[in-house]
């Protein structure tokens, strides 16, 4: 039977998931300027995101620049922006069904319908979660791997941005409130056991001990 203290936790966990991919889909914090040597002191700091990249001045300004084409990015970068993009929508779409399908809304006034509303939910939540984690991953192993790359120039590496541990948050938020909103969703009728009663099955065996008294 749908619980509904673990679907609404598995619900609000889903959506505080939901907007922290969002923010970090936007914000240009996934890769940052790596300080490497002795000399910590640098003129400026470069911030990159998935849509646009910025330059913090020392003064404190920062002037930020979207990409001019999305050809000319790498394809680890596309393939990122199509899959947070790919996650945030499925969200959207999750969000809208576990609305309709969780126990405490009456939009829905077929309980089984409203469980299998729920389950899909659940289960669009957590796909969204993992196709969010696939990117994260996937940039935060170029940054690392370029970093300890002796070919790669020292302007040109780049530190693990704060974006990338709250898309690691996000992520786990999504996939653990999806869970929990799929398994607090059972439909009715599904879980029971089959009971069988003593008093029903004497009566069936009589007759048989009947006909072995005449014989």
């Amino acid at each position: 039977m749908a619980t509904t203290g673990m679907q609404l936790l598995g619900l609000i966990m889903s959506i505080v998931g939901w907007v922290c991919g969002a923010v970090v889909c936007a914000i240009p914090l996934w890769r940052v300027t790596a300080f490497i040597g002795n000399n910590i002191v640098t003129a400026q700091i470069i911030w990159e995101g998935l849509w646009m990249n910025c330059i913090v001045q020392s003064t404190g300004q920062i002037q930020c620049k979207v990409y001019d084409s999305m050809l000319a990015l790498p394809s680890d970068m596309q393939a990122a922006r199509g899959l947070t993009v790919l996650s945030i929508l499925m969200c959207g779409m999750a969000l809208a069904l576990g609305v309709l399908g969780v126990k405490c809304t009456k939009c829905i006034g077929v309980n089984s319908v409203k469980a299998r509303l729920a389950r899909i939910s659940g289960a669009l939540f957590a796909i969204a979660g993992f196709l969010y984690l696939v990117p994260v991953c996937w940039t935060a192993h170029s940054i690392i791997r370029d970093f300890y790359d002796p070919h790669v120039a020292a302007p040109h590496k780049r530190e693990l941005g704060p974006a990338l541990y709250i898309g690691w948050g996000a992520s786990a938020l999504l996939l653990i409130g999806g869970s929990l909103l799929y398994a607090g969703s059972s439909p009715p009728g599904l879980t029971g056991s089959p009971t069988f009663s003593s008093g029903e099955s004497s009566p069936r065996r009589a007759p048989a001990s009947q006909v072995k008294g005449y014989v």
